[in-house]
């Protein structure tokens, strides 16, 4: 019962908070005559304060279980909902995204992902690719959803209508559908390697250069892809294509994403590591740079759409595995946070950071271009990279080095 419903949730969580917003964006802006900057000012600070308030919520959810935090978190994004369906000017607009950060916090991924670790111990992997793969839907559902809303009600009734679907659908699957018995937190005692990986290790990783080049790469990467988001349905309306179709090419990137991570095990077997990650951003710079320059030609606009969605879901799962695949499982909490710390924030930024730089550049279309130049610099960044770099320790084991070592005696990188 839990994984159907944490599936639902986050179909719907991450369709109404988060790509409902770039598909109303134009219309609130001609009815408001809001600036697009300032108007998504406050959807890039409710992703940041998602990432920060999700650290206390990942610690509730490890203590007490997912089922009063997402039941809250559900209930206030329906709030925060109706309190942007009635802002009056940009202040109150901003306020109520601000609040629905929150909600983001304890609905989306990361406490979904909490919530499916503890409840699915060593077949957590099989159930995270269930979850991932019924959230990549989001968008193709709700995006064109949201369009057919639009072109029937006003900006304001169609966010309360999605308001209502976390109300009435999302809140009660979780009050009721996460009910299961929360098991008690693994004795990490009794782990044939309680002291993996060490604070020196993780140091001398993150300050090497394939680690800092990767980081880089990754970061330049996450602002180019999530501003092409957010950017597609003004440019594509910029150039044109009528609203619903913008829409239902944004949805098209969502099928594209869930149809590139089920893609990802095999792109894995076929290629190393530096050759995925090179081909992968380069592929989303190709992707960029082709819907910049392709105007009229609505079948080719869809399928690059998607295409660029599959891209996007392949590079969700590389950044997952980065440390993994280039220093193994030890250190993994350590170095993955690290790693994916501006990648957050470059990601959270994106939103505002593209509508800002639309209006510098005189229209989406430059900004396309530039984005597309920004993938191939961080392309090149991860060719720099190189091969990661080797930890070697002078005594037998790299997973519990002497004290001595760990203060960098014995440790080198090569």
């Amino acid at each position: 019962m839990v994984l159907p419903v944490l599936c639902v949730s986050q179909l719907a969580s991450w369709g109404v908070l988060y790509y409902a917003f770039p598909v109303m964006l134009p219309t609130v802006l001609a009815d408001t005559g809001w600036a697009a900057a300032p108007a998504t000012a406050g959807f890039s600070l409710a992703l940041v304060l998602s990432a920060v308030v999700g650290v206390g919520v990942g610690r509730v959810i490890d203590s007490r279980g997912p089922r009063v935090v997402m039941s809250v978190g559900s209930v206030l994004g329906a709030g925060s909902l109706v309190l942007v369906s009635v802002s009056t000017s940009l202040t109150a607009f901003l306020l109520a995204w601000t609040t629905a950060g929150v909600a983001m916090a304890c609905t989306f991924y990361p406490a979904a992902f909490a919530a499916v670790a503890r409840w699915y111990g060593a077949a957590r992997v099989r159930a995270l690719t269930v979850v991932t793969l019924a959230g990549g839907l989001a968008s193709t559902v709700f995006a064109p959803t949201t369009a057919v809303l639009l072109a029937h009600l006003h900006w304001r009734a169609t966010v309360l209508v999605l308001a209502a679907v976390l109300l009435v659908v999302v809140a009660p699957l979780h009050t009721f559908g996460l009910r299961a018995a929360w098991p008690d937190a693994p004795d990490v005692s009794l782990s044939p390697h309680p002291a993996e990986g060490s604070p020196a290790r993780a140091t001398l990783i993150t300050g090497s250069r394939p680690f800092l080049l990767l980081s880089a790469a990754l970061t330049l990467s996450g602002f180019a892809l999530f501003a092409v988001v957010f950017g597609l349905v003004p440019l594509l309306v910029e150039h044109g294509v009528p609203g619903l179709t913008a829409a239902w090419a944004l949805g098209l990137g969502g099928l594209g994403q869930t149809l590139g991570r089920g893609l990802y095990g095999a792109l894995t077997r076929a290629t190393g590591v530096r050759t995925r990650t090179v081909a992968l951003l380069g592929a989303g710079a190709a992707c960029t740079l082709l819907l910049a320059v392709v105007r009229g030609l609505v079948p080719v606009v869809l399928a690059l759409a998607l295409v660029a969605g599959m891209v996007r879901g392949n590079l969700t799962l590389l950044q997952a595995t980065a440390v993994v695949d280039r220093w193994g499982p030890a250190d993994y909490g350590r170095l993955s946070g690290v790693l994916g710390a501006p990648v957050t924030v470059a990601a959270a930024a994106a939103p505002w950071g593209g509508a800002t730089l639309a209006g510098w550049a005189g229209g989406y279309e430059t900004l396309f271009v530039g984005l597309a130049a920004v993938s191939v610099t961080a392309a090149v960044l991860a060719l720099l990279a190189g091969s990661p770099a080797k930890l070697e320790t002078d005594g037998p084991s790299p997973v519990a080095p002497h004290p001595a070592r760990a203060r960098g005696a014995g440790w080198r990188m090569r």
